[in-house]
């Protein structure tokens, strides 16, 4: 089976290129900067694109059996400047334009689409379980990813199935947010994010890269998916855990107001959190390796 994966020189897509490319699959990964994509398996290859649009990739589409559509500017890559939160819109939609043309231009089309997507969907839930149907929040990130979710809802009237991926927060020892949470454990001045109260979904990248995996090879997965633990925990839970397998103390919290003027409206992804639990997922034949954080941390820090 040949895949395109757009956006798969990010941790998530990395991850999901070797599993893909050792499972038998052809896998074809799209970047700006193809040379600059290293160690691929023997069976993934890197092809130039400018994120905009078919130009130089396009023609790959036909025949393919799958895209994953993983592509976007960094959500924590900088303070949210007017700027930057254009840049942010503008490579999620442009992507998933690209991605419809491909797919409409294509004679023989993919039988399936899974579109990344995020657990910021939802807004701030406080304590209330957040499930697939939960409707969209209004704050910026919960627009943004209503939006990349739409970018490529056409394909699905070209006859192409369509699975989304919403995503929690992936704990990977090799990027993502837990090498920047354990950096100042790592100083002795870990600890809550604010009151420390808030939700934390969270799921391990094995989990995260079997899921999206289970969404191209099953036939029946479609829709949407919350992809994240089935055990949330609060900031403070996850913080002590963190503590306890670094072998540091958890005891400087830090203040909301402080983030604030650090982050901007960014330090809300850290100041809110949602109660997400994969309620598709569970109930589908998918089943989890990590279920429990603590377990999770012990398999990523060594």
């Amino acid at each position: 089976m040949r895949i395109i994966i757009t956006g798969g020189s990010g941790l998530i897509g990395r991850e999901l290129t070797a599993t893909l490319a050792y499972a038998g699959h052809e896998v074809i990964v799209l970047s700006r900067n193809p040379a600059g994509v290293m160690d691929l398996p023997l069976k993934a290859k890197a092809v130039e694109w400018d994120g905009r649009t078919t130009a130089g990739w396009g023609h790959l589409v036909d025949g393919a059996e799958a895209i994953v559509n993983l592509a976007g500017a960094n959500i924590s890559g900088g303070r949210w400047s007017a700027e930057r939160k254009k840049l942010l819109r503008e490579s999620r939609l442009d992507a998933g334009k690209a991605v419809v043309d491909a797919v409409r231009s294509a004679g023989r089309k993919p039988s399936v689409l899974v579109q990344a997507s995020a657990v910021g969907y939802y807004g701030s839930r406080g304590n209330e379980e957040v499930t697939e149907t939960t409707p969209a929040g209004t704050d910026f990130l919960a627009k943004l990813a209503k939006d990349w979710e739409a970018s490529t809802t056409p394909v699905e009237d070209l006859g192409v199935r369509r699975a989304i991926a919403r995503t929690g927060v992936v704990l990977s020892p090799d990027g993502g947010a837990h090498p920047r949470m354990m950096a100042p454990f790592r100083f002795f001045v870990g600890g809550p994010i604010g009151s420390g109260r808030q939700w934390f979904p969270w799921i391990h990248f094995t989990d995260e890269v079997n899921a999206l995996k289970f969404m191209i090879e099953n036939e029946s997965a479609s829709g949407t998916y919350n992809v994240c633990s089935p055990t949330p925990v609060i900031n403070a839970e996850f913080c002590r855990m963190l503590g306890r397998r670094m072998h540091r103390p958890c005891w400087l919290a830090v203040p909301g107001f402080v983030l604030r003027l650090l982050f901007g409206e960014m330090a809300d992804v850290l100041l809110k959190g949602q109660k997400q639990v994969p309620r598709r997922l569970q109930r589908s034949s998918f089943r989890f390796i990590y279920t429990a954080a603590d377990a999770a941390l012990k398999d990523i820090i060594f």
